[in-house]
């Protein structure tokens, strides 16, 4: 059985445009008073794309007017929508997302489908990877996501418009006359205005009522939009997560750790798992990295990030690993650390030609000198894609460096787990 996540940020609009007024020094929070996206505040002009949840008491709904809004409540306060600065909160789920698998389908700006299953190995259940993602997103972007769980796309699409927001609800096709049969057919998905109308006309008024008609009756009624209807009442979509592959800007990971860390040692073995998984996830996406960036937020919230450029890219987690090091060492002041993340940009296909330094030439010299003595570069290259198909077939910790085996308790849980906020 596949397990989906649906994945839908919470009035993304108005959550959206109320962190960058806080950014620019706001000292109120839209999301806690009367307040709408949309149109001109000026002008009156436009329609509501958003609203908090106290404009929504009073019976102000999306897509109404502006104007329509303002008679329902005279004192709400109006913010005209930033398209660009939304594209660029997409991005960062997404991209945060992506450190956990790439197996991603983005639906909307504001949603996607995850497949769990190409990271089932990492964590205890669905359950604790739906809480930790949910809890790192409000951490790291300040604005709260529902996630739905399922074993089919629909149903996960259903749950996770259960009650909200920061929330995590399942769904699966077991639990359907429980928790979805007993909601109005208004709550379907797919189910529009028109539809319902039809419905309701012919005594449908729950999605089991639906659930349970004749398909005949609703093909006649609705064709093969009422058949679909059918099938989502029942749990039926055989559609897949379909991630759409593009050339990636950066790839990096990032971990909270269990505790604060003060410990070289400890530090060392957690900037080595983000390494690996680092280099791992460009293999996958046959792409090579110039720059390595580490970032670290210590244990009083303050943040700290140093990067490096290198003359030849390199996709290797040992190359990656003595880099990070390095940078860490550079920037750390022996204060306990609470958060490590690795990351690199400036990436180039795999196979794309490079100028070789002259620096590139005597390593190489030298390199060739010592072929005797230590395995080559494209040894170890070999290795690590090995490495890789092993990890593809059995996951993730199918394979895993001698070090991080030591002390189980708190690095397994903290690399394993990327991302985990203490609970």
């Amino acid at each position: 059985m596949s397990i989906i996540f649906h994945i839908d940020v919470n009035s993304a609009f108005l959550s959206w445009t109320a962190i960058k007024l806080l950014k620019d020094g706001a000292e109120t929070d839209i999301r806690t008073i009367p307040a709408i996206v949309g149109g001109d505040p000026k002008t009156r002009h436009g329609i509501v794309v958003a609203k908090s949840i106290p404009a929504k008491k009073y019976g102000i709904k999306t897509a109404e007017t502006v104007a329509s809004a303002k008679n329902k409540c005279p004192d709400i306060l109006i913010v005209p929508p930033e398209h660009h600065y939304y594209h660029e909160q997409s991005e960062k789920l997404m991209a945060l997302l992506r450190g956990y698998t790439p197996n991603i389908e983005q639906v909307s700006i504001d949603e996607c489908y995850l497949d769990y299953d190409s990271i089932a190995n990492s964590f205890e259940s669905p359950e604790a990877a739906a809480y930790e993602m949910k809890d790192t997103i409000k951490e790291q972007l300040g604005f709260t996501v529902n996630i739905g769980i399922s074993d089919v796309k629909v149903l996960a699409k259903m749950a996770s418009d259960f009650q909200k927001p920061d929330r995590v609800h399942t769904l699966y096709k077991k639990e359907i006359r429980e928790k979805m049969w007993p909601l109005p057919i208004e709550d379907l998905f797919m189910a529009g205005r028109s539809s319902v109308e039809v419905l309701h006309k012919l005594g449908i008024f729950t999605i089991g009522q639906l659930a349970q008609s004749p398909r005949d009756v609703l093909e006649a009624h609705l064709k093969s939009h009422g058949t679909m209807l059918l099938d989502f009442a029942n749990g039926i979509d055989q559609s897949a997560v379909e991630p759409v592959r593009e050339d990636a800007k950066g790839v990096g990971n990032s971990v909270t750790l269990p505790k604060d860390y003060d410990n070289l040692d400890e530090i060392d073995k957690i900037l080595l798992q983000l390494s690996d998984k680092v280099a791992g996830r460009l293999r996958k996406l046959h792409q090579r990295a110039k720059t390595i960036a580490v970032e670290v937020k210590f244990y009083d919230f303050t943040k700290a990030s140093r990067q490096t450029t290198f003359e030849k890219s390199v996709d290797s987690g040992m190359e990656i690993y003595r880099s990070a090091k390095k940078l860490f060492r550079e920037l750390w002041q022996e204060t306990p650390v609470r958060l490590l993340g690795v990351r690199t940009t400036n990436l180039i296909r795999d196979g794309e030609p490079e100028q070789m330094s002259l620096s590139d030439l005597l390593v190489e010299q030298e390199t060739s000198r010592k072929k005797m003595k230590q395995p080559s570069g494209e040894k170890i290259e070999k290795l690590e894609r090995a490495l890789d198909r092993i990890k593809d077939k059995y996951g993730s910790n199918a394979v895993q460096r001698a070090s991080s085996i030591e002390k189980r308790n708190d690095d397994s849980n903290a690399v394993q787990k990327e991302g985990r906020n203490e609970r």
